[in-house]
């Protein structure tokens, strides 16, 4: 048990501290979806959308606590595919590794595109393409310095997204319970229930939004990804994964809340932004705009978090055996230069292709990263099951962060999971990642055999296992 056995000797930089630790923990669980995409699943469930986000809220803490269970035990920046490959098998780590990778590329295509379409709002004249390649080599230039660069800036943009819905929470509570901004009248809670009431669309409802509730989440596993940099493992990780659950309460239940109780559920996905509505609602003129640069810095921070992800995927892919062994390679700050740039490459080929072939290209693409971030959830869970099964009872009372509840919380999580991919099935936007994405998975089964990836990363593991024993 330890970093030690995992036999991967990652040669990283612990540059990042307790504060960009919370942050980034922070920053990954909100992003462009609740500024703009809120609307949807309000639609979908009503206001009993609050629920859906206090379950998957409540899933997301039991699979984060899982991950911290391992990842302050082995604090490595290769992080669950890491775990995957030692406790589950070499072949569940490079599946893992890269099918993260491919959402993280995905997710930064379509966000580099969205920075083009954000810059002409207040630039009509300036090309997508000019937007979007800067966007890209900026983001490349900070992760290529140091950690600690990336971090930094991660810290900065997640306070803009926070400062932003604590300010429209407050504000809104203050029309809620004042009526400025509303004529003087007060308008309490009351839209909460009714219009149709708490479960307009019935159950149906509450479970047809419960996967767009889930990807919302996405990202908040950069927790562990961070392990591998963080200047103190052991403290900031457990700090980070606790307050996870209350912040989710906070921002997501708290703003959307909010959000209902000054407008009726049925009329919010008619009119734009349910941000923009409520600051408009105060009297804001300039709420457009001020909503428009939290999304194009909530966009600009998940690039930033792909580039730094893919990249240390790659690494750690490389030094299992997975990925080609150049991308090892670090630079002179301790940062994965290589996988960098590679990773990086593949974001600019996806926006370069973007201008050319059809949207429903890119609706595929995306797609698989809907089903990459279930599959990457789901690899946690059963990592920290199997991590579990190789320590005797006394290692297990060690422990310096165990999963409460362990085992029935990750049955139940796993069980989670699995419904949230069949509830996929019957939702047309959601649909082809039920086909596409196992498509993906066997795909990199064929390449693993066939470009003899197996021999390879079994022989990096057998070499380790022996330098243990020696």
């Amino acid at each position: 048990m330890g970093n030690e056995n995992s036999g991967l000797h990652e040669d990283l930089n612990r540059g990042l501290e307790e504060r960009h630790i919370q942050l980034i923990a922070l920053g990954g669980a909100i992003g462009v979806g609740l500024f703009l995409g809120s609307a949807s699943t309000i639609n979908m469930a009503g206001p009993s959308i609050l629920l859906d986000y206090a379950i998957g809220g409540m899933i997301l803490f039991f699979i984060m606590r899982a991950l911290g269970e391992m990842s302050v035990e082995q604090p490595l920046a290769g992080s669950f595919s890491a775990y995957a490959n030692e406790y589950i098998g070499p072949l569940a780590g490079y599946l893992t590794g890269w099918t993260y990778w491919l959402n993280w590329i995905s997710c930064c295509m379509a966000e580099i595109t969205a920075i083009g379409i954000y810059i002409n709002f207040w630039f009509p004249s300036v090309p997508r393409w000019v937007s979007a390649f800067v966007a890209l080599a900026l983001m490349i230039t900070i992760n290529l310095i140091n950690v600690k660069a990336y971090g930094e800036f991660e810290f900065w943009f997640a306070i803009i997204k926070v400062v932003a819905i604590i300010a429209m929470i407050i504000l809104g509570l203050i029309v809620v319970f004042t009526g400025i901004g509303n004529g003087g009248k007060i308008v309490g809670f009351k839209n909460l229930w009714s219009n149709g009431g708490f479960f307009p669309n019935g159950i149906k409802g509450l479970l047809k939004a419960l996967p767009l509730v889930t990807f919302a989440f996405f990202a908040t596993e950069l927790i562990g990804i961070t392990a591998g940099e963080a200047k103190n493992p052991e403290k900031t990780i457990p700090s980070a994964i606790n307050k996870v659950f209350w912040r989710i309460c906070i921002f997501y239940i708290g703003s959307l809340t909010v959000i209902m109780s000054l407008y009726p559920w049925d009329k919010i996905g008619t009119m734009g932004s349910p941000f923009v509505l409520t600051f408009n609602k105060i009297g804001i003129k300039a709420a457009a705009g001020i909503i428009n640069f939290v999304v194009l810095t909530a966009a600009l921070s998940s690039c930033n978090s792909g580039i730094y992800t893919t990249g240390r995927m790659v690494y750690n892919l490389s030094l299992q055996g997975g990925a080609p062994k150049i991308f090892s390679k670090l630079s002179s700050t301790k940062v994965p230069k290589n996988a960098i740039l590679g990773s990086a490459a593949c974001m600019l080929i996806g926006v370069i292709l973007n201008y050319f072939l059809p949207a429903r290209v890119f609706t595929y693409i995306a797609s698989v990263a809907t089903f990459a971030g279930l599959f990457a959830w789901f690899m946690i869970v059963l990592g920290q099951m199997k991590f579990r099964k190789t320590l005797t009872h006394e290692q297990i009372r060690k422990l310096k962060f165990p999963a409460k509840g362990y085992p029935y919380v990750s049955y139940i999580s796993l069980a989670y999971l699995v419904f949230v991919f069949i509830m996929m099935a019957f939702n047309p936007d959601t649909v082809i990642a039920v086909v596409l994405g196992p498509i993906w998975i066997a795909g990199l089964i064929i390449c693993y055999y066939v470009f003899g990836i197996n021999k390879n990363v079994t022989k990096k593991k057998n070499s380790v296992v022996k330098e243990n024993h020696n």
